[in-house]
């Protein structure tokens, strides 16, 4: 393989010119293809297989008038301390904030708090059901304004009016914290390479990778029913690994360069050995992100593979464009040291990492127990994470929304904010009215509820629908039980009545949402841990690196969680980090987190091994060859490292919890695989392992292809000649 790749990296070095060329045609088509394709699909988030799901599929064959993804907005109206808002003047604004809120364009029906029974018991507030003709996303800035123009009619009363619902989702402003990212990977590159034309190829090269693979998937957007959410990891995943793979490519060219090397041969070696490495850890991303299948959740397998296309891009761009790119300027990417000199640039740009070697296999055990106890300590909070779906309760206090959370809450009780909705079944049942009746009079009667509205009937007359409003907020354990109370005392609630129920509605969905993905963490995680081992025992040809490599990965992981539990649940330094409500974890960002690290802990793990192993099977001693890796490959794996949690770290600032959950637990995911696990465990624990860790059984060593990802058949002749590589370990070993 690394023959092939350095035969490539030479050609589209050649052949720079028409190499570009094509590169520039496959962008332009992409632009064509995206600017001319059918709009973006409204997100689809269907779960099959959980009971909310199914329900929400029979009310919506049942009662085909209920546009269930309509957006929708409740205006909530408070009047000052120790007045009722049924008083006179009060009533007559809320009343005309209501006829003003009917009047908006895109507004389907508005409620009248007093004709519908929306006062609180006390009179101290009350709330309009805003509904409308088209679904959350479609609602537009002018009718948001509508909300706020209707509700100065009622603040100029004397009321505190706020807002909250779907339909005040405005969509982000999107860009900048890419920005942010994007200028801080600059500033990272240029203190690792010191040069503007280095530091800018990595960032050239990534943003046309992304641009290609972003405009590719919204071209094919409609004939498959991605969305714009879909697209979402495919950009964060394809700018992060396309800058950390042509980082991989350009640093092991200004290596070979610094030995003296020419342009041409240095280009080759840099594909065959640092291009390998960079296939393979691609390979582990798709792996991970292909492996969001096993989920069973459709949008998450569409997000996944969306990525997966993006990564694969990337892979083209650092070795085909990157190479391509250095022909046009093959010593300006050089220091200015580099340049006079031969050997000495290199050697003094590894000494800190061949400093930081010795000390690890000075003290091995130490640095072993050390970082082990470390992440070990950070993984016990994992054990408390709940997973859910933190709604408005979860935004800052300066957002209408959640001070409209609040109020209802304190009006009307917490339940009141996620209430269940019940879908009656009664084609079997001799009277559908009553038996709809006799199931929502025995709910009533159960411990956590508070209310049970009346149950409508379709028009069919054999479905019924009510909601069951909770005695405890949405996120709250206790609700989560009320929901599996239901669900078990079925057979109690609709005894002879010859119909049945589903429990749904948005706290119903996201409760089964958070345990089909807590159930799904183990298959998830067995599966693409199980292949990459596979790809990395054919990748280093030994038992225990893969090993090891995949049980550092889970310390990582596992430590992340129990970060992201200490902030986001227990609320420790939530403060610092903008988080005004703690709550559970959002059902979706451990599987995100998971599948994303993975793919970049591979990425760190194929880089910085293959090279101890490039150096042990040219005859190196195992201690030297680690000594060796880490002097060549500690600054550009650190500088990864770095610029992965500067893209991430940007997100925190973002007020969506998703966005901020995310973009901590990926900047402290890496910032742990990267420094503890890769920098530390593994140096300590090849030392330990000593000749053993590259040992492999003869006859496994016989059967398992050879990829010669260290570029072994190089060794001779730069530009391809191939040369037999070291005997591994014998069999006996250990």
């Amino acid at each position: 393989m690394a023959a092939f790749l350095a035969r490539l990296g030479r050609f589209a070095f050649r052949r720079r010119g028409p190499v570009v060329v094509v590169w520039l045609a496959v962008l332009a088509g992409a632009v064509f293809a995206g600017l001319t394709a059918a709009s973006v699909p409204d997100d689809d988030f269907s779960v099959p297989g959980i009971e909310s799901q199914t329900a929400f599929d029979l009310m919506r064959e049942r009662f085909p008038g209920i546009t269930a993804d309509a957006g929708d907005a409740t205006v909530v109206f408070v009047a000052p301390r120790g007045d009722q808002v049924t008083s006179a003047p009060y009533r007559s604004a809320i009343e005309s904030a209501v006829r003003r809120l009917g009047e908006g364009g895109q507004v389907a029906m508005v409620d009248d708090p007093f004709e519908a029974g929306a006062v609180s018991g006390d009179g101290s507030a009350a709330y309009a059901s805003v509904m409308y003709t088209v679904k959350a996303s479609g609602v537009t800035e002018a009718s948001r304004a509508e909300i706020d123009a209707a509700a100065d009619v009622a603040r100029k009363a004397g009321l505190t009016v706020e807002a909250g619902g779907s339909a005040m989702e405005a969509g982000g402003g999107g860009g900048v914290a890419e920005i942010i990212a994007i200028g801080l990977a600059a500033v990272i590159l240029l203190v690792t390479f010191g040069s503007l034309v280095a530091a800018g190829l990595p960032l050239l090269t990534a943003l046309l990778g992304v641009a290609v693979s972003m405009l590719s998937i919204l071209a094919v957007s409609n004939a498959l029913g991605l969305s714009a959410t879909t697209g979402t990891m495919a950009m964060m995943l394809g700018l992060a690994v396309g800058i950390d793979y042509a980082l991989f490519v350009v640093s092991r060219y200004r290596e070979e360069r610094a030995r003296g090397r020419s342009a041409v041969e240095a280009v080759s070696l840099a594909v065959g050995t640092a291009g390998s490495a960079v296939a393979f850890a691609g390979l582990t991303v798709v792996i991970a992100l292909a492996g969001m299948a096993v989920i069973g959740i459709p949008m998450l397998t569409k997000m996944g593979l969306a990525a997966v296309a993006a990564v694969v891009v990337a892979v083209l761009v650092a070795l085909t464009l990157v190479p391509a790119v250095l022909g046009f300027a093959p010593d300006k990417v050089l220091t200015r040291s580099a340049r006079r000199t031969a050997g000495g640039a290199g050697k003094a740009a590894g000494r800190g990492g061949a400093r930081w070697a010795r000390l690890v296999l000075r003290r091995p055990v130490a640095v072993l127990l050390l970082g082990v106890a470390l992440l070990g300590a950070l993984a016990i909070p994992a054990t408390a994470l709940r997973l859910g779906m933190p709604g408005d309760e979860s935004r800052p206090t300066s957002t209408t929304q959640r001070r409209a959370y609040d109020a209802l809450a304190k009006a009307f009780g917490p339940g009141f904010n996620g209430p269940l909705m019940i879908v009656v079944d009664a084609k079997g049942a001799a009277d559908p009215k009553s038996a709809a009746d006799s199931i929502a009079g025995h709910m009533a009667r159960v411990d956590g509820v508070v209310s049970v509205s009346p149950a409508i009937l379709n028009d069919a007359a054999d479905t019924a629908i009510f909601e069951v409003v909770p005695s405890t907020s949405p996120t709250d354990e206790a609700t989560k039980d009320l929901v599996r109370d239901l669900r078990d005392a079925r057979a109690e609630l609709t005894g002879g009545t010859g119909a049945t129920f589903q429990v749904t509605g948005t706290t119903a969905v996201n409760i089964d949402l958070a345990g089909k993905l807590q159930d799904s963490l183990v298959p998830y995680l067995a599966t693409v841990v199980g292949l990459a081992v596979l790809l990395l025992l054919v990748v280093f040809r030994s038992i225990l690196i893969p090993v090891k490599a995949a049980l550092g990965f889970l310390l990582s992981a596992l430590a992340a969680l129990g970060a992201m539990v200490l902030v986001f649940q227990k609320g420790f330094a939530a403060g610092l980090l903008g988080v005004e409500q703690t709550g559970p974890i959002m059902s979706a960002v451990p599987i995100f987190m998971i599948g994303i690290v993975f793919g970049l802990a591979m990425d760190y793990q194929v880089f910085l091994v293959s090279r101890m192993r490039e150096d042990y099977v040219r005859g190196e001693e195992p201690r030297e060859a680690i000594e060796t890796g880490f002097r060549h490959s500690t600054r550009v794996v650190a500088a990864a490292a770095l610029i992965m949690m500067a893209v991430f770290a940007g997100f925190i600032a973002e007020h969506d919890p998703f966005i901020k959950m995310i973009g901590f637990s990926l900047a402290a995911a890496v910032f742990l695989d990267a420094f503890v696990v890769r920098m530390a465990i593994v140096p300590a624990v090849m030392a330990l392992l000593d000749h053993r860790a590259w040992w492999l059984p003869r006859w496994l060593d016989r059967i398992l292809p050879r990829v010669d990802v260290e570029g072994a058949s190089l060794e001779r002749d730069p530009l391809g000649a191939p040369e037999p590589e070291r005997e591994p370990v014998p069999a006996s070993a250990p």
